[in-house]
Formats: structure tokens, C-alpha cells, sequence
């Protein structure tokens, strides 16, 4: 779906997706149109559909990447097939990463979750400004649900585009305190007390559509992190369970024991079982256990269902 508020500046649309794909915020105008952020890769071939048919004039000239999740970068290798020549602006902190295509680093091997290979051209930091279509934007350092993450605001509309770092009724997932990086409680509220510096008039989130009461925003983020900081084994299995649903929002339907197997071997549930639950990584029938309860929670808030030795997606 395509989105353009009417206070939104004419020159700004949003692709937005479900919850598997992050927003893509089309600009548009200058020397030719930019795309912040391009969903996953199981929806690249609806990605690039949806830009040409957005840029009537000039074809794709820029990608910039909030961040480097899955979610959010998984249809740059195919907007790099269809428009030879642009150009992608990643965090500068992940160019060696993605230039030697380390899935560890890049933590898709740690997630369980797919990206197809790209590669990229310019490294980008905060203190940054960027011309995107024609216009000045700054770029914000946005740690906290992604240590590496960054934010880009434009000046002029006041307009920011905050990916993960602030939604409408939360953030993203803390996943540097996964691994037991407690500074992740710190680092967020810093991006948010940046944010609430640049008194954006418009927030484009990474997921969810744009809004304009940011400061109620601010104040359910600002709730939301000190639960965390308070109860972050609740967080961290709060996370287990956002990674069993998306893979699922990605396969629809599986069979319960292969399901299990995936679980088995992803590394960032394996450590939430072991340094949250003190289940050992060697102990699979333990923690076979654990994962059949995180679906049985699952099920219970009917975000999946399981029915015999199937389980599938619920939207």
C-alpha cells in the first residue's frame, strides 16, 4: 500500500507492508528518486513493482539503509538487478560485513532469517547530511534496537524517518540486550531523548503508518523501556517469540517438527534459552520443551495456530 498523508511533504511517499516487510519511504525529486529501506526479500519482486510504477520520471537513483535487518534491506539485491546504476548508503560501521558477506556479523545467521547478497557503495555516519532527491537530510545516530542504526531528518518539513527506533506505540525489538549488552537500556533512551530534541512534526516509523503526536509517542516509548529495564528476561522472551512469528509470517504454514529444527538451530534462541532459562545448548530435548511453550503462548494470543503436527501464521 502506498501512503502519502496529506501533511506529509508531496515529495515523500510510503510503502507500507506488513509487519514481515519494513516501510520503504519513497523521495522523490533533484537529480532522481531515493528509497529509504526496502523490506524483505520474499517481497522484492512487489519492492521493485511498486517503485517503478512510483517513479514515473527518472528511474531509482539511491538506497539508504536505516539499518542493516533483514527486514529492512532484503529487496536491495533486486532494486540493484533492476536499476544497474544506483547507488546504496549503508551504516559505515557494516561495510566490511557486507562487503565479504559475513551472515554472522550481519547477524542473519543468528536470526534464522534470509537476505539475499548485495552490495553497497558509500558508508554512512551521524553528523552526515545527505542530499536525497534534492533535498538536505541529517543524518542521527539510532542505537538501541540496532546498535548500528541510524535515523534521517529533514529539516525543512521537520520531517523524520526513525525506522525501529520509534513507532507509533513502542520500538523495535532491543536486540543487542539478547546477548546480555545491558547498555541497550541506556542507548535507547538516548535515541529517544534525541528524537524529542529534533521535535519532528511527522515520524515515518520502520513499521506501522506515519504519525504527528510524537510527544504521546515518546511517552509510551519511554513506559515500554522502563518495563524492560526492569523485567529484561521478560524482553528477551518477548523477543524468542517475535523471531518464531516472523519466521512463520515468512513460511505461512510447517510442520510442527520442522518448525522445531529451525529453533533448534538458531543461535539467538538457543542463547535466550540457555542465559534465560539456564536450558544448555546441548540439552535439545529441554529445549525442544521451552520452544513448544513460547507456541503455546503464541497460540494462546492467537497470533499463530497449531493444529496436530502443523503450524501456521495467523495475520
Amino acid at each position: 500500500m502506498v501512503t502519502q498523508p496529506a501533511a506529509l511533504p508531496p515529495n515523500v511517499r510510503v510503502l507500507e507492508r506488513g509487519w514481515l516487510s519494513s516501510n520503504s519511504v519513497l523521495l522523490t525529486g533533484g537529480d532522481g528518486p531515493c528509497l529509504v529501506d526496502t523490506g524483505y526479500g520474499l517481497h522484492a519482486e512487489q519492492t521493485v513493482a511498486l517503485v517503478q510504477q512510483a517513479c514515473k520520471g527518472p528511474p531509482l537513483q539511491q538506497i539508504v539503509n536505516t539499518h542493516l535487518h533483514s527486514d529492512h534491506c532484503g529487496g536491495n539485491a533486486a532494486l540493484q538487478l533492476a536499476f544497474p546504476h544506483v547507488e546504496i548508503s549503508i551504516p559505515a560501521s557494516q561495510t566490511q560485513a557486507v562487503t565479504h558477506w559475513d551472515e554472522h556479523a550481519l547477524t542473519y545467521a543468528a536470526t534464522g532469517q534470509l537476505c539475499p547478497r548485495f552490495s553497497c557503495d558509500h558508508g554512512l555516519r551521524a553528523g552526515q547530511e545527505l542530499i536525497l532527491a534534492g533535498q538536505h537530510w541529517q543524518v542521527h545516530a539510532a542505537p538501541g534496537h540496532d546498535n548500528d542504526a541510524l535515523m534521517f531528518f529533514q529539516a525543512q518539513t521537520r520531517t523524520l524517518i526513525s525506522a525501529d527506533a520509534l513507532w507509533e506505540d513502542g520500538f523495535g525489538v532491543l536486540f543487542p540486550l539478547l546477548l546480555h549488552d545491558e547498555r541497550a537500556i541506556d542507548t535507547t533512551s538516548h535515541t529517544l531523548r534525541a528524537i524529542e530534541q529534533l521535535q519532528p512534526a511527522w515520524v515515518i516509523p520502520g513499521h506501522g503508518a506515519p504519525f504527528h503526536q510524537v510527544d504521546a509517542a515518546l511517552q509510551r516509548a519511554d513506559r515500554r523501556l522502563a518495563h524492560i529495564a526492569q523485567h529484561p528476561n521478560k524482553h528477551r522472551l518477548h523477543a524468542a517469540q517475535v523471531l518464531i512469528k516472523f519466521h512463520l509470517m515468512q513460511v505461512k504454514r510447517i510442520r510442527r517438527a520442522t518448525l522445531l529444527a529451525w529453533a533448534l538451530s538458531t543461535p539467538y534462541l538457543q542463547h535466550i534459552a540457555e542465559h534465560t532459562e539456564g536450558i544448555a545448548q546441548q540439552d535439545a530435548v529441554a529445549q525442544r520443551e521451552w520452544i513448544n511453550q513460547l507456541l503455546h503462548r503464541l497460540a494462546t494470543k492467537r497470533a499463530i495456530a497449531v493444529s496436530g503436527q502443523w503450524v501456521q501464521d495467523v495475520a
